[in-house]
């Protein structure tokens, strides 16, 4: 019966690890060939309207 847990235990962890790597692995593959000229397009506009605001939040700064 423990041996079925210790399988149960290692399969679960294995199929979640795969799953959460294959989404960053994707996106990743997905933004680099189909990105085009276009990559940075989001963060840029948000650092574009970030600009000029105070940063707060505490002593250290966050960037």
């Amino acid at each position: 019966m423990a041996q079925f847990f210790i399988d149960f235990t290692i399969v679960a962890i294995l199929v979640i690890g795969i799953t959460a790597l294959m989404g960053v692995i994707l996106n990743s593959i997905g933004e680099n060939v189909f990105g085009g000229r276009k990559k940075r397009l989001h963060t840029a506009m948000s650092e574009h309207v970030q600009t000029g605001w105070k940063m707060v939040g505490g002593k250290k700064a966050s960037r």
